[in-house]
């Protein structure tokens, strides 16, 4: 019989935020009706089965709502369709906290000759072309003659990441030859299709997963460098030979560009909005509550060291208000819900898991959350909480992006669509918001 220790650590394991499931997996819950009736395979998947041309998609949501999950899903379901998908997860080969458009194209050639094969004599022809420019920044990665393109883009990219003084380097010689290096990626991806059974690239998707994390910074102009990479440079992240699907960071999709991207990138784009554990009159909403103990049911006992008699309430939790409280002040926000799984069962020596060590959990998460909201924010929060709104200005912009604001969906039965925004839960029991009696742990 296992340790209490040896349980603790399997159930531990079960909640890991950072790893999106992959289709198939037991532990996944289907959250669609709770969050607004959203559905990847049909809101993006057919805008690319059913078009005749190539496609171009913004995908967006909170960070750690659980887009990547719904990615893979994406993916699997466009690959049993006859559709070649090549998926990549950005932060492998970008710094999210300095990032630029030519990064993007470096990543997205990167991992295309990664996975697709095909003949590379226009990739190498490329990378010869600017040995000598690349020359004092990756040694000796582009003097090869006859090599695989992977390999020195791969160096490249590592050095783009790692390096902040090559960085400004690269940059430059890749904006510079960007059209002729998009020309050759093209002849690439065409000739390597070719070869496949679908035959043609009409058939290739790319992912382009985790752009959403993209930390904005602003130039002297004032415009972010999310409007740079996604508005100004969208003719170039538009002109790879296959359909694309990049994540955008949220606060982007709530700007004055909001027009420009739904004109530029050919369809609406799709948010992954939180699940609804409350309605906007701040009511538990019982479905949503339900699906995020479903959410912590599947993880517990998929778990490997927990038995199939054990309870949810009682035996891994020590009562149904300790799960709901840990459920409630998620927000309905998946990473959240997991961290602090994961600290109520640090704090845990014997199971069940009490009200305390949940408590404690929340206390920390709340005191992340706090730390990221500024003093004059704390006014827009509580505008926030009695409007369910928010104003198309960089303060907000920022919040959204920070996840002190969230946002839900829900769709009633006529079909329309109601979205709104609310404060993250966490955030309501702190004293700088200014409402006591609001706090969910009072």
């Amino acid at each position: 019989m296992p340790s209490d220790f040896e349980i603790l650590r399997s159930i531990y394991n079960a909640f890991d935020p950072f790893e999106p499931l992959h289709p198939g997996d037991p532990v996944y819950v289907n959250c669609s009706a709770v969050r607004g009736e959203e559905n990847i395979l049909v809101d993006v998947g057919r805008q690319i089965t059913l078009s005749d041309r190539i496609t171009h998609q913004l995908y967006t949501g909170h960070r750690g709502a659980g887009k990547s999950t719904e990615l893979l899903r994406l993916k699997d379901a466009l690959e049993k369709d006859g559709y070649r998908v090549v998926y990549f997860a950005a932060e492998e080969d970008i710094d999210f906290a300095d990032a630029r458009y030519p990064d993007i194209l470096l990543a997205c050639t990167h991992n295309l000759i990664k996975s697709l094969d095909g003949n590379q004599d226009s990739i190498r022809n490329w990378l010869q072309s600017r040995r000598t420019d690349f020359h004092d920044v990756v040694e000796g990665a582009l003097s090869f003659g006859n090599f695989d393109a992977e390999v020195p883009f791969s160096k490249l990219t590592l050095t783009l990441k790692a390096s902040p003084e090559a960085r400004a380097k690269i940059r430059r010689v890749v904006e510079s030859y960007a059209p002729s290096l998009i020309e050759a990626l093209n002849t690439f991806i065409t000739e390597a299709m070719a070869q496949t059974p679908q035959h043609s690239t009409d058939k290739l998707v790319l992912i382009v997963d985790s752009l959403d994390h993209i930390s904005p910074t602003f130039q002297e102009n004032e415009i972010s460098n999310h409007e740079q990479i996604f508005v100004d440079r969208s003719e170039q992240l538009k002109l790879l030979n296959c359909h694309v699907i990049y994540t955008v960071p949220i606060s982007l999709v709530y700007s004055g560009r909001a027009p420009d991207l739904r004109d530029i990138y050919d369809a609406e784009i799709q948010v992954l909005p939180m699940v609804m554990v409350h309605d906007q009159e701040g009511n538990v909403c019982e479905d949503g509550l339900n699906t995020m103990r479903e959410l912590v049911r599947q993880r517990v006992f998929h778990a490997s060291a927990i038995s199939d008699e054990a309870q949810l309430v009682n035996d891994i939790f020590d009562q149904a208000e300790t799960l709901d409280q840990l459920c409630l002040m998620s927000g309905g926000h998946m990473r959240n819900l997991m961290l602090m799984a994961q600290e109520a069962i640090a704090q845990t020596s014997a199971l069940p898991i009490s009200k305390k060590a949940v408590r404690l959990a929340i206390t920390k998460a709340r005191n992340t959350y706090r730390n990221a909201v500024y003093d004059d924010q704390w006014g827009l929060l509580a505008n926030v909480w009695q409007t369910k709104g928010i104003l198309n200005d960089e303060a907000h912009r920022e919040l959204l992006f920070n996840r002190c604001i969230l946002e839900y969906r829900y769709l009633d039965d006529d079909g329309e669509i109601f979205c709104w925004r609310d404060v993250n839960p966490l955030l309501r029991g702190v004293k700088e918001f200014g409402s006591p009696g609001m706090s969910m742990l009072k």
